[in-house]
């Protein structure tokens, strides 16, 4: 059972076992007649080093999955408004473009518990949100204007935004793949009822 006191968790961790175990040898070297007169320090020593080779205990970090995807949520939300923001930095189809995209990951965000009970798709929409969307876009404005213009770099990042967006929506397509179904087998029983 996970406990918020420190003194509690070390003592049942890793760290305060092995610690122990080099105590209990440190302890035998003395009855054996081999630690001599410095017994406690050898005992003490020993548990030291059993803390400090023993590994160190995993953090695992569980938020709250409305939290988590409003946090999500926000993101893209900053940054479709920042896309907005640019207005003729940006060529024509990317506001767009971003938006749509934008709607098919909020439709899975919108169903938190849902999205955690599925990793795959909790994994792909956290990618997409935090770090492929806004790499692309970021990218993008790194650019001068008239290096982007020269080169073609908006052609470029309406390709990636293409690309995104179809992986969007095979992500959602999967996501939303059990209510579909639901819908057409309530449907087949309407059917047969009636």
């Amino acid at each position: 059972m996970a406990t918020s006191n420190p003194l509690l968790r070390y003592l049942g961790s890793w760290k305060n076992l092995a610690g122990c175990a080099g105590g209990l040898l440190g302890l035998g070297l003395h009855f054996a007649g081999l630690a001599g007169s410095y017994w406690v320090l050898v005992v003490a020593g020993l548990y030291g080093v059993g803390a400090l080779a023993a590994p160190p205990e995993k953090v695992v970090l569980v938020t709250d999955p409305e939290e988590e995807a409003g946090r999500l949520r926000a993101e893209l939300d900053a940054l479709v408004s920042r896309v907005h923001g640019f207005g003729g930095r940006v060529p024509g189809e990317v506001a767009p473009k971003l938006t749509e995209t934008a709607e098919v990951l909020r439709g899975m965000l919108d169903r938190p518990r849902e999205l955690r009970a599925d990793p795959d798709a909790l994994h792909s929409v956290t990618r997409l949100v935090g770090t492929d969307l806004p790499l692309s876009v970021q990218t993008y404005l790194n650019l001068p204007w008239w290096y982007a213009a020269a080169r073609g770099s908006g052609a470029e990042l309406v390709r990636q935004l293409d690309l995104l967006q179809a992986d969007a929506v095979r992500v959602a397509e999967r996501f939303h793949a059990a209510d579909a179904q639901r819908q057409a087998d309530h449907g087949r029983y309407l059917e047969d009822r009636g």
